[in-house]
């Protein structure tokens, strides 16, 4: 497949269907097993920090960041990260996740966690979390669980369960 342009945008409450259209034929009904989801059904995403991608007027991906809690400090759960299968490969993901996390930053926050794989991931800075140090709210493979610091040092802060802020 040859680069296509696509244009980021935060997205915006008329994209909540399209969003979750691409997200089942991603992820499938299994989607709302999995940990992550638990904190996501009780705390909305921020939508400041929530961007979609688009390759003309088709919505390809999204990315979602949902504020919670570790322990007693405040930190930010990236996720879900979805890119049309047909349209992987060409940046979008990255993209997306680079202008949350740039978003994230800007409005102050310190740290980031994510499940994701973490050969992916690293690109963006992220890295594998301290066994035992963060946990999720449900069963996590430990070497999925990753992080990064938006301000240096912001992990050492960070101990104890992820919830929903």
């Amino acid at each position: 497949m040859h680069d296509l342009p696509f244009v980021l945008e935060l997205a915006m409450d008329e994209d909540a269907d399209p969003i979750e259209r691409l997200n089942e034929r991603v992820f499938g009904p299994g989607r709302y097993a999995r940990t992550a989801y638990r904190i996501r059904e009780t705390t909305p995403a921020d939508p400041a920090l929530s961007f979609v991608a688009r390759v003309g007027t088709l919505l390809v991906g999204a990315s979602a960041m949902t504020p919670i809690a570790i322990g007693e400090t405040p930190a930010l759960l990236l996720g879900p990260l979805i890119v049309e299968p047909v349209f992987r490969s060409q940046g979008i993901g990255e993209a997306l996740v680079k202008s949350s996390l740039d978003a994230a930053k800007a409005a102050g926050w310190k740290l980031v966690i994510l499940v994701g794989d973490e050969p992916y991931y690293a690109r963006m800075g992220f890295q594998r979390a301290p066994k035992g140090q963060v946990s999720l709210p449900g069963p996590v493979d430990p070497e999925r669980l990753l992080y990064c610091e938006l301000e240096p040092g912001a992990l050492a802060a960070a101990k104890g369960t992820a919830r929903g802020a």
